[in-house]
């Protein structure tokens, strides 16, 4: 099972999050995932967030979303650059190619599904886009929060919209784009087609949106942000504790009840209050007076009452928290620096794989630009040095 995708060679035009965090989870799989650079203007991410190494070109931000990869530089633009394409897609055998540029640039570069399909008859292709193939708008997460709605979700009632704490555009196209490169590698392993997969990033935010457009557009809701409470359940909510923050999150009546016969907390239950419909019509009251309660007691204490009973509770945990969680710390994926020692940590994937399982969660330190050039270009395309030198003189690598 560890070498299940070890066979399997992805080349990614990729830049920014949305692509690379595609590829790393791919990478993450035992898949070979080759990022394919501009030899002069490589992924911006490389410039963005804290010099950790010392270097250019290996930022903080740039990191963690491509360990486990290789990279080699490209200029498409002219005649060369296309006939090494042609050779990296033949020589190689990739199965996978992904791009996250703007659709108009597809066919001037030679990349889109039908000119790569005409090389590769098989190969399965990825596109992955702002607003979808027929759109060249640019769009970054936040953009795309915004105009998907998610927003007008998220933020107290009274106050401002809010972006969401982590890109969820881009992750969530991303995970996205990992189920559909799955769904393609099916189809051919069982039809021997390849496939074209366009993801919309603006989709994918909006396809998790079924419960507030079903409410708006069927009955005529009226749906916006709620802070921290939930629209159909309560108490559901952040309370203040003696030393800080719990999350307590009541989701049927039955909870309920054994919350109110809990030491101390017997006064918040009243006859209007046995059903959910009734705490929500008193919502913040209900939570005020289960604040007055909880100010009383340790964050630990009310832990270990509420776990007692099964009603769902969490400690508002910070990112050093979660580091600590054993359910992280236990399980990190980790990369290190062969040239500087230097050592990055990730949290685990969301199902821990054979391959990282059998790779004891290490992998590849993040590379840098053209890190692997001479490996692709002369190892396997068979490239001498003297073409090697003039490529790289002519700026097509």
């Amino acid at each position: 099972m560890k070498d299940l995708f070890t066979d399997i060679t992805v080349l990614s035009m990729e830049q920014a999050t949305v692509l690379p965090y595609l590829t790393y989870r791919l990478a993450a799989e035992g898949m070979r995932v080759i990022r394919v650079e501009h030899p002069e203007r490589g992924d911006p991410n490389r410039l963005v967030g804290t010099n950790v190494l010392g270097e250019e070109g290996m930022d903080s931000y740039f990191l963690p979303n491509n360990v486990g990869k290789k990279a080699i530089t490209l200029n498409l633009r002219g005649e060369e650059g296309p006939a090494i394409l042609r050779d990296l897609i033949l020589e190689l055998d990739v199965d996978v190619f992904a791009s996250n540029m703007l659709p108009r640039n597809y066919a001037k570069l030679g990349i889109s599904y039908e000119q790569l399909r005409a090389i590769k008859e098989d190969i399965i292709w990825i596109g992955m886009t702002g607003f979808g193939p027929q759109s060249n708008e640019a769009a970054y997460d936040p953009i795309l929060q915004a105009r998907a709605g998610i927003m007008d979700l998220t933020g107290e009632r009274d106050g401002p919209p809010q972006v969401f704490g982590l890109p969820m555009a881009d992750l969530g196209a991303s995970e996205q784009g990992y189920g559909q490169i799955m769904r393609a590698l099916y189809i051919r392993q069982a039809t021997g087609e390849g496939s074209r997969v366009d993801i919309s990033m603006f989709q994918s935010l909006g396809s998790w949106e079924v419960n507030p457009v079903m409410l708006a557009k069927s009955f005529g809701a009226e749906i916006t942000r709620r802070g921290n409470t939930h629209e159909f359940f309560a108490p559901v909510s952040v309370y203040e504790t003696k030393d800080g923050y719990v999350y307590i999150a009541v989701g049927n009546d039955r909870q309920w009840q054994a919350m109110t016969e809990l030491s101390g907390f017997e006064s918040l239950n009243r006859e209007e209050r046995t059903v959910n419909a009734g705490r929500i019509k008193d919502v913040d009251r209900l939570n005020a007076e289960i604040s007055e309660i909880t100010r009383t007691r340790m964050t630990n204490e009310l832990i270990e009452l509420f776990n007692s009973i099964t009603v769902p509770i969490s400690t508002v945990s910070s990112i050093d928290d979660v580091i600590e969680d054993p359910l992280v710390k236990d399980k990190m994926i980790t990369a290190k620096d062969p040239r500087t020692g230097r050592e990055v940590f990730l949290p685990p994937t969301p199902v821990i794989t054979p391959y990282l399982e059998s790779a004891g969660m290490q992998m590849s330190f993040p590379p840098r630009m053209g890190e692997h050039n001479e490996e692709i270009y002369g190892d396997i395309l068979g490239y001498d040095a003297q073409k090697m030198n003039e490529l790289k003189g002519a700026g097509v690598i």
